[in-house]
C-alpha cells in the first residue's frame, strides 16, 4: 500500500506538477524520497527556502496551475514565509507541505518546533497538520482545493513520523477541482452604469491586471468612450503594446499623461484593479469600479457604483449600453503628453547622451560619477530581448526603469513582487519560471541590494541547469529608500552598498558573467548575454544620483528634495 508520502506526491504529479522546491531534511525525507522514484517530478533543491516559495509563486502566476514548496521541522518552514506572502498578495495557488516533529513530541518544545498552523494562519487559505493516515488523503484534497479555487496559499504540515504511514487499501484518492466560471453584473447595475457614463463628460480608464483577459473588450469600450486608459504595472503585461489609448502607469513610477488622465475626467472606470496607493486616485471624480473580487469595491477609494463581475462579459455587455462620445479632445490631450513625456525620457538611453551639451550640463547635477543609465540599460533589454520572453524585477528603481522603457505584447510576461513589495524577489522568481520551460528566454532585473539578500541561489541556477539572465542594476545603492528619504527632505543616510564585483562572484559559482562599466559596451554585452546557452549575470554599473520624478510632484516632495541635496552637499564638504 502507498504511503502518506508517496500519495501526497502521486496527487501532485496527478495534478500536473512538474517541480518542486525546497531544502531536504528530517520530516520531508519520505516526500523527497518520493519525489525521487517519482519521474514527473523534479526536485529542486535551494540553498534558502525563501527562494523555493517565491519560484513556485512564479510558477502560479504565469502557468494558472498549482506551484509547491517545501520546508522542514521549524526554522526551514520559516524561512518560506515572504515567499508565500507574496503569493498570496498575488492571488497565486501554491501548495506549502511543511515538516513537524513526530507526533509524540507536539506540544513539548522539542528542538526546532514551531506551531505551524498558529504561524502559518494568516498566510494561508487552509492550514492543517496531519495526525493519521486515515486523514492524510482528506487533508490533501482540502489544502490544495484552498490553494486552487482562492487562489492563494495552503500549508499542510507533516510530522516526522506520519510521512511513512501505510494508507489503508480503501483510502480515498485527492481529485482537485478548479473552477472560476465567468460572471457578469445584473442588467439593473450594468444600466445604472451606463446611465454614469452617459452622462459625464471626460471619461478615463484605470485597468489592472483582472481585465488582462479582455483585451479586445478593452479597447472596443474606450473606443467608443475615447477614454485614455491609465495601466497599473501588471496589466502591461497583454494590455501596453499597440493600444492606442494607454497612457502609462499612475503613482510613484507614473508620468504627467497618467496624472492628467486621472485628474481632468470627470469619471473614473477602474477595471480589474485593486491598485493600493490611496494618494494618487483623483478627489471628486464619479468612480465605477468592476472586479470579480467584492472585497475588492470601494477599499481603495470611494465609488458611486461597484460592479461584481468578470472584464470580458461585463465590458462587452457595458458597451452595448453606452453611447458614443465623439468628442477625443481628452484622450488626444492626455496622448499628446504622453508622447511628448516618452520623448524626453528615451533620450536619457542614448549611449552619447552625456557626451552632448545637454547632457553634460545635466550629467554635472544628476550623474556626476559618469555612470552609466539605468534607463539604458532598460532600454537596451527591451530591444534585444525574445518577443515572447519572461521578465521578472526586483522592487525599487528596477521597477521604475522596466515601467518605463520596457514595453510587454502578448507574449512576454512580467512578474515581479508587485503587492507585497518584497526585495531579493527576481532571481528566484526567474529560477521558478525557467524551470518550467528551458527553452523560454527568462530575464530578470537585479536591484543590486535584492541580488546580495539571496546571492548565494546563483548555485541553483548552475546546480539544475537553468539557464536564467540575470542583470545587476549596480548601483551602489538602497535606490528607493534614497529617494523616499530625499523626497521626505532628509539626507541620505544608511543607503549606501558596499557591493562585491558580482560578475566575479558569479564566474566562481559558474555562471557566464561580465561587468558592464563603459556606455559604449553596454549594448553589445546585453545583446551577447541574451544569447549564451547557459545562466549568464551581467554587472552594470550603474547612475546612483538618477532622478525619478513621478508624474504628479508634490511641494512638499520638492521642497523636501531640495532642502535634501543641500543637507547632502553640507554634509559632504564637511566630511571631504
Amino acid at each position: 500500500m502507498p504511503t502518506v508520502a508517496e500519495m501526497i506526491v502521486t496527487a501532485l504529479a496527478e495534478q500536473g506538477v512538474r517541480t518542486v522546491w525546497g531544502v531536504v531534511g528530517d520530516a520531508l525525507n519520505p516526500v523527497t524520497d518520493a519525489i525521487r522514484r517519482e519521474e514527473r517530478i523534479e526536485w529542486i533543491g535551494v540553498r534558502h527556502e525563501e527562494v523555493g516559495a517565491f519560484a513556485a509563486g512564479a510558477q502560479a502566476q504565469v502557468s494558472g496551475t498549482l506551484g509547491v514548496c517545501m520546508g522542514t521541522v521549524g526554522p526551514g518552514s520559516i524561512h518560506l514565509l515572504n515567499g508565500l506572502y507574496d503569493a498570496k498578495k498575488s492571488h497565486a495557488p501554491v501548495l506549502a507541505v511543511c515538516g513537524q516533529v513526530p507526533l509524540e513530541e507536539l506540544g513539548s518544545d522539542m528542538f526546532q518546533e514551531v506551531n505551524n498552523d498558529l504561524v502559518f494562519s494568516d498566510v494561508a487559505l487552509f492550514t492543517r497538520t496531519i495526525t493519521s493516515a486515515a486523514q492524510a488523503p482528506i487533508l490533501m484534497e482540502q489544502a490544495v482545493q484552498a490553494a486552487l479555487n482562492g487562489p492563494g496559499v495552503a500549508v499542510l504540515t507533516l510530522p516526522g513520523d506520519v510521512g511513512g504511514l501505510a494508507l489503508d487499501k480503501a483510502a480515498a484518492t485527492p481529485r482537485f477541482v478548479q473552477a472560476h466560471p465567468d460572471t457578469v453584473p445584473d442588467g439593473d447595475a450594468l444600466n445604472r452604469a451606463a446611465e454614469l457614463i452617459d452622462a459625464a463628460g471626460k471619461v478615463s480608464m484605470l485597468v489592472g491586471i483582472g481585465a488582462r483577459e479582455a483585451r479586445t473588450e478593452l479597447l472596443n469600450l474606450a473606443e467608443r468612450l475615447n477614454a485614455p486608459m491609465v495601466l497599473t504595472l501588471k496589466a502591461k503585461e497583454g494590455l501596453e503594446k499597440e493600444n492606442p489609448f494607454q497612457v502609462g502607469q499612475s503613482g510613484l513610477i507614473g508620468n504627467p499623461a497618467a496624472s492628467a488622465a486621472l485628474e481632468d475626467c470627470d469619471l473614473m472606470l477602474m477595471i480589474g484593479t485593486d491598485f493600493p496607493y490611496r494618494e494618487w486616485y483623483p478627489a471628486g471624480k464619479t468612480v465605477i469600479q468592476l472586479d470579480a473580487r467584492p472585497e475588492h469595491l470601494g477599499r481603495r477609494t470611494a465609488i458611486d457604483l461597484g460592479l461584481v463581475g468578470h472584464s470580458r462579459p461585463t465590458l462587452a455587455a457595458l458597451h452595448s449600453r453606452v453611447a458614443a462620445k465623439p468628442d477625443d479632445r481628452h484622450l488626444r490631450s492626455c496622448r499628446n503628453k504622453y508622447r511628448t513625456w516618452q520623448d524626453r525620457q528615451r533620450a536619457l538611453t542614448d549611449p552619447d547622451h552625456d557626451n552632448r551639451l545637454v547632457g553634460k550640463l545635466r550629467e554635472r547635477l544628476d550623474n556626476s560619477s559618469g555612470r552609466i543609465r539605468p534607463e539604458a540599460l532598460a532600454q537596451s533589454l527591451d530591444r534585444h530581448a525574445a518577443a515572447d520572453a519572461v521578465f521578472t524585477v526586483d522592487t525599487g528603481m528596477s521597477t521604475v526603469w522596466v515601467s518605463r522603457f520596457m514595453t510587454m505584447n502578448d507574449r512576454r510576461a512580467l512578474l515581479g513582487s508587485f503587492n507585497l513589495g518584497s526585495m531579493a524577489n527576481a532571481m528566484p522568481q526567474a529560477l521558478g519560471v525557467q524551470a518550467l520551460d528551458r527553452s523560454r528566454q527568462i530575464v530578470a532585473l537585479c536591484g543590486d541590494g535584492g541580488l546580495s539578500m539571496l546571492l548565494g541561489d546563483l548555485i541553483t541556477a548552475v546546480s539544475y541547469d537553468l539557464p536564467v539572465k540575470l542583470f545587476v542594476f549596480d548601483n551602489s545603492r538602497l535606490g528607493m529608500v534614497k529617494l523616499e528619504q530625499e523626497q521626505g527632505g532628509l539626507p541620505e543616510f544608511g543607503t549606501v552598498l558596499h557591493n562585491p564585483d558580482f560578475a566575479a562572484v558569479a564566474r566562481a559559482i559558474g555562471l557566464h558573467a561580465v561587468r558592464v562599466e563603459d556606455r559604449g559596451e553596454l549594448d553589445g554585452a546585453v545583446r551577447d548575454a541574451l544569447v549564451h546557452p547557459g545562466p549568464v549575470l551581467v554587472d552594470v554599473l550603474t547612475n546612483p544620483e538618477e532622478i525619478s520624478v513621478p508624474g504628479k510632484v508634490k511641494v512638499s516632495q520638492a521642497y523636501g528634495f531640495a532642502i535634501a541635496k543641500i543637507k547632502e552637499t553640507v554634509l559632504s564638504e564637511g566630511d571631504a
